[in-house]
């Protein structure tokens, strides 16, 4: 939780000044769990449509000059991400808002930066600092003088065709090249197009070649990160359109600067994105509030008659509001209300009302009472089985959003004003629910959890636990994954923090290299029961498989909605048979402890694993013999496929 320190008894001083009071004081190390609370507060400030608050850079600038090293030695559990920077232009405007961008969510920049101008001999040579320092996120910022630095003099439109034609396939040579020597994920960007590049061309038949071909040249570097799991490309063109010019004439002349400070601080926010889903830190559900927020008006004053989200110049602006947050539904995440409201006009006008783009059945959950909203959170997530870190909250009052954000700051806040046209920019600036990929699976999410109330009813009706998960008539399969499942499994790592024995995260490439490993296998859990397909919702990481010595568990993860139904017991017991089979002297596994996955701290010792260790992290490791009376059966209410042969195509 956020604190706020005070120069006098009651006297309030904004996040900006509390940071320079500790960095003045030498505290900031030592007070760094504040930090995240700070920024939040900064970036809510900001303007929605237009570039990162210029208070959040300057806290950037204060961040930066505390060393990692110290803050971790103050709080070793903080996540460090190391950063590999290089481009073509001046780049030391990038540093303090992507320090502030990381730590708002969390995460400690470890910070490594090129020469000037040395992006093709990073990218390739193996041996620069760009690959050896075996960074998490590698940046290759890039400008149009790239292209434009070797034309002739003067040039035509076909000079620039061919140039610009070279060089992306320069890039995409040298992106492979990262793709298969370097460690993480290669940062891309396009490139702005200038007016002062394209007013050098007098005639409006070349302007518009030159448009052409600039698209398509940016065209191809973004269709690099669909040919490589990887690379990532920022697109700039959005960015360039709420930042405003791409440069200052002068600084671009005299200091190289050909990416401006906006810009770049525009940059650092997506990145941060991607720092943030690479770390499995995704959002998975988005809670809402109703008056003022989803519909014009108050219900319990004004009526159902007096409320709008479409007949009206204001209502409309929530109708639009209403339609994105839909389609964010649509791709996998969950929504929930949580209104202070009486709950029967609500669901009515859920059902009924005409203006309403959204209904009961795009929530999962809907809290409408009095409680106070940071306890309806908690229920919420409590229901649905998530950490209400998975959750972004949005609403309307001060009041409610100081509420939420200091009782509960794992939560991200979206703090809504009176402005109804802002509320799509301000709940879409942070990307809070963006993935590398969307899967099947997140498309069907929301329905998932759905059944999970039918489910919740059988439960409840039966007489003991082993009645009830008798009736639910649980089928699992488990087998190696196939090619179409490898994004899905890359995301269960990636998301899956409750039961993750070890919290390994994997990209998508990590998980087809293993699949392609002879000595690996990467098994792919499915379930399904009387209530529908759950879908692939696990997965066990082995290795060892055929080197004549023990199996080894990597990892085991299993999906918070399928918990204590017996999945776990039963594929477990089917790959200790396996190994046996196989002739493995026994199979080896760990159990690496979290904040958030100690439920499964017993796990392996439930299926007959011995403790053999504990490092002086708290990591536990384990082993089986796999005697044939330690092997144990799959649990009885589960009906259990099994192919644990070889890696399907």
């Amino acid at each position: 939780m956020a604190t706020v320190a005070s120069t006098t008894v009651g006297e309030r001083i904004g996040p900006l000044d509390r940071l320079r009071a500790l960095h003045r004081d030498g505290r900031l190390a030592h007070a760094y769990p504040e930090v995240p609370g700070l920024l939040a507060e900064l970036a809510s400030a900001g303007d929605p449509a237009g570039p990162p608050a210029p208070d959040l850079v300057r806290a950037g600038q204060l961040l930066a000059r505390v060393k990692p090293d110290e803050i971790l030695a103050e709080h070793p559990d903080t996540a460090a991400v190391t950063v590999a920077v290089t481009g073509h232009s001046t780049l030391s405007g990038l540093t303090a808002p992507l320090t502030a961008e990381l730590a708002r969510h969390g995460l400690l920049l470890r910070h490594h930066s090129g020469d000037f101008g040395s992006w093709f001999r990073d990218l390739q040579d193996t041996g620069s600092e760009f690959y050896t320092t075996r960074a998490e996120i590698a940046l290759c910022v890039l400008d149009a003088q790239i292209v434009f630095d070797e034309l002739p003099h003067p040039w035509l439109v076909e000079d620039v065709e061919r140039i610009a034609t070279a060089k992306l396939a320069l890039i995409g040579s040298l992106a492979k090249r990262y793709v298969t020597e370097g460690t993480g994920t290669l940062v891309l960007n396009t490139l702005p197009l200038l007016r002062s590049h394209v007013r050098r061309l007098v005639d409006a038949r070349s302007r518009a070649r030159l448009g052409v071909i600039w698209r398509e040249f940016n065209a191809g570097l973004l269709r690099l990160s669909v040919d490589h799991d990887r690379v990532h490309v920022v697109d700039l063109d959005p960015l360039v359109a709420t930042s405003g010019p791409v440069h200052e004439p002068r600084l671009a002349a005299y200091a190289k600067v050909l990416l401006g400070d906006e810009l770049l601080a525009g940059y650092a926010r997506e990145v941060g994105h991607l720092a943030r889903g690479l770390r499995g830190r995704t959002k998975k559900v988005l809670v809402v509030d109703l008056d003022n927020t989803l519909w014009d008006g108050i219900l319990g004053d004004d009526g159902p008659e007096g409320i709008a989200a479409a007949t009206t110049y204001r209502g409309e602006a929530f109708g639009r509001f209403q339609q994105v947050v839909g389609q964010i539904g649509a791709q996998g995440v969950l929504l929930a209300v949580c209104s202070k409201n009486d709950r029967e006009p609500v669901l009515q006008v859920l059902r009924d009302h005409p203006d309403m783009a959204l209904r009961e059945k795009d929530f999962v959950r809907v809290n409408a009472n009095w409680d106070p909203k940071d306890g309806n959170l908690l229920e919420i997530a409590r229901r649905l089985n998530l950490g209400v870190d998975s959750f972004v909250f949005a609403d309307d009052s001060p009041f409610e959003c100081g509420l939420v954000a200091g009782s509960l700051p794992g939560v991200a806040v979206v703090r809504l004003d009176e402005e109804p046209a802002l509320h799509v920019e301000r709940l879409l600036a942070d990307g809070w629910f963006d993935v590398p990929e969307l899967t099947a699976e997140d498309r069907a999410r929301a329905a998932l959890y759905r059944t999970d109330a039918a489910r919740q009813d059988l439960q409840e009706s039966a007489g003991s636990m082993e009645e009830y998960l008798a009736g639910l008539g649980v089928q699992v399969s488990l087998s190696p994954v196939r090619e179409h499942e490898i994004a899905r499994v890359s995301q269960v790592t990636l998301r899956t923090n409750q039961f993750n024995l070890t919290t390994e995260r994997l990209q998508q490439a990590d998980v087809r290299a293993r699949r392609e490993s002879p000595e690996h296998l990467v098994l792919a859990i499915r379930s399904a029961d009387r209530f529908g397909d759950n879908g692939l919702v696990g997965v066990i990481l082995v290795s060892g498989v055929g080197t004549g010595g023990a199996w080894h568990i990597d990892n085991m993860l299993l999906s918070c909605r399928v918990f204590a139904r017996g999945i776990e017991e039963a594929c477990l017991s089917a790959l200790l048979q396996r190994a046996s089979q196989a002739g493995a002297p026994g199979v080896e596994a760990r159990y690496r402890p979290t904040a958030k996955n100690h439920r499964v701290r017993g796990l392996y010792p439930s299926v007959g694993f011995t403790e053999t260790g504990e490092d002086v992290d708290g990591t536990v490791s384990f082993r089986h013999e796999l005697t044939e009376e330690q092997v144990p059966r799959p649990p009885e209410h589960v009906q259990l496929t099994v192919d644990v042969t070889e890696q399907s195509t």
